[in-house]
């Protein structure tokens, strides 16, 4: 017997989209609990299934570098699809959710929703986990009083009838974060307490990261991990347009 899968809570919304999610396995590709959260707000509790995908693509292959954790969530969401699909056909995942976030330097008012190839002696630099406190505090430096990006991309994979057996479906939020011009001694007090070394950026907005931060420009939960309003249009988009959505 198919087991029973219970991801929609009795608090989502009851719309043509998480209706459509009701009685299915979805799954979350990420051990991240933010995004966790973030979907538990929003009324769903997938399975936690870490994708194995070495965040390896280089940077360099990207004419838009806002390409780059769209892929990196193509990669981890299409891993555990294949996978759990191998290991059970019979109990294969109806939805697999993908993520990934970056933090982008140098970003410019207005301009997150231009491609950087058009804005010439602009040079973004791409900011993921500090590998170390001292790497921390660089990117903290680097961010300080200036404005940054926030970048999340979000892939989901569901099944269909055509050839590979599956679809991808994608977007890419954007945030931009302004700093404060914090002293030198309150960014040394920040990386020392290591906060931010698991976090694009090297800091948590949710935390005690908030204090270097002056304002938000954009979806405050993308900086946190996960842009849940985006998600959600984009479910409820599907359950209209798209008619294998769910029904595979």
């Amino acid at each position: 017997m198919t087991p029973k899968h219970i991801a929609v809570l009795p608090t989502a919304l009851k719309t043509p989209g998480t209706k459509k999610l009701v009685g299915k396995r979805i799954i979350l590709a990420s051990n991240s609990p933010r995004r966790k959260d973030i979907l538990i707000n929003l009324g769903l509790a997938p399975e936690i299934i870490p994708s194995t995908f070495e965040e390896n693509i280089p940077v360099s292959s990207f004419e838009d570098i806002h390409e780059y954790p769209v892929a990196t969530a193509t990669h981890k969401a299409v891993e555990v699809y294949e996978r759990l699909v191998s290991e059970n056909p019979e109990d294969a995942p109806d939805l697999v959710i993908g993520a990934d976030t970056v933090v982008l330097t140098h970003a410019q008012p207005s301009t997150s929703e231009v491609s950087y190839s058009e804005l010439p002696g602009i040079q973004q630099e791409l900011l993921e986990k500090p590998t170390s406190k001292g790497d921390n505090l660089r990117m903290l430096l680097d961010l300080n009083g200036g404005i940054c990006e926030v970048v999340t991309g979000v892939s989901l994979v569901y099944p269909v009838l055509s050839s590979p057996g599956y679809t991808i479906k994608s977007l890419d939020e954007r945030t931009l974060v302004y700093f404060a011009d914090n002293p030198p001694h309150v960014l040394e007090a920040y990386a020392e307490n290591g906060e931010g070394r698991d976090r694009a950026g090297g800091f948590a907005i949710q935390g005690l990261g908030n204090l270097l931060i002056r304002k938000v420009d954009g979806d405050f939960q993308n900086v946190v991990g996960f842009p849940g309003a985006s998600f959600f249009k984009l479910i409820e988009l599907l359950a209209e347009e798209e008619e294998e959505f769910m029904e595979i």
